[in-house]
């Protein structure tokens, strides 16, 4: 349910707006983290992304970069620790915010599927990162994850850049997946057509403006999109979804009918 205000009267509805929170709502607090989601889910968002990693000992943490030292302000490699190790870390992001969320701790997927459970109709893309899948292989990346999903069933999604992860996620769990498209072009159309996700990622500047969509059982996310103008040619051109980590900002610019002030 979303409020907004005309004048002095507020306005509820119950439609979600079509947002993804990349990230959670990661304008506004540490990106992938507990309090990022929950504000994002608090805001009426219904649709939530996140990233994951795995630690040494092949547990799925919540983590976009393989390093630490952007996030959590320390050097070395996620998988330098074990996931108790990393559940003990400040992901606060200094860098943006200070000290204030100095309590925000890099969670873990099982932590963030628990807290999921305060709002089962929201939808999770979990994205499996490229640097784990490298690092670990691709079986042991997608057992880890699959049985971190397995063990609280809810309605996930697997999103990947790497097209096989997303073939056998599906051939292997029957949970809805999504590929994240490096490219838009005839040779990912092919790819895509022989797939079948239920979703497409794509960079919004990857996106064509003056040509259709590729047509599929699939829905179309289009990434990372700010400004308010831009979100509405892209739901009138076919996209279904926009992900972003301006979670409040999009939701009041859409829902109001007011451009985004950046």
């Amino acid at each position: 349910m979303v409020t907004t205000r005309s004048s002095s009267v507020a306005v509820t509805t119950d439609i979600p707006p079509p947002l993804v929170a990349h990230r959670g709502n990661a304008l506004e607090f540490p990106e992938n983290t507990l309090p990022a989601f929950a504000s994002a889910l608090q805001l009426g968002i219904r649709h939530v992304e996140l990233d994951v990693q795995l630690s040494r000992d092949r547990e799925p943490v919540v983590l976009h970069d393989a390093t630490l030292q952007r996030t959590c302000g320390m050097p070395g490699m996620v998988w330098d620790h074990t996931a108790a190790e990393l559940r003990n870390l400040s992901a606060a992001e200094t860098s943006r915010f200070g000290a204030t969320h100095a309590g925000a701790r890099l969670p873990d997927l099982a932590s963030t599927l628990e807290l999921l459970r305060s709002w089962p109709d929201a939808t999770l893309f979990v994205e499996i990162k490229t640097e784990s899948i490298e690092h670990f292989g691709l079986q042991t990346t997608l057992d880890s994850v699959l049985a971190a999903l397995n063990s609280q069933p809810g309605p996930w999604v697997i999103i990947s850049f790497d097209f096989e992860i997303v073939a056998q996620a599906r051939a292997r769990s029957g949970l809805p997946v999504g590929w994240v498209l490096h490219r838009y072009d005839a040779a990912s159309a092919a790819q895509a057509q022989s797939l079948e996700p239920d979703y497409l990622f794509c960079n919004w500047q990857k996106l064509p403006s003056h040509e259709p969509l590729w047509t599929g059982p699939w829905r179309w996310c289009s990434y990372e999109v700010r400004d308010a103008g831009r979100a509405r040619s892209l739901l009138a051109h076919g996209v279904e979804l926009i992900e972003t980590m301006a979670v409040r900002e999009l939701r009041d610019a859409l829902a109001g009918g007011a451009p985004t002030s950046r």
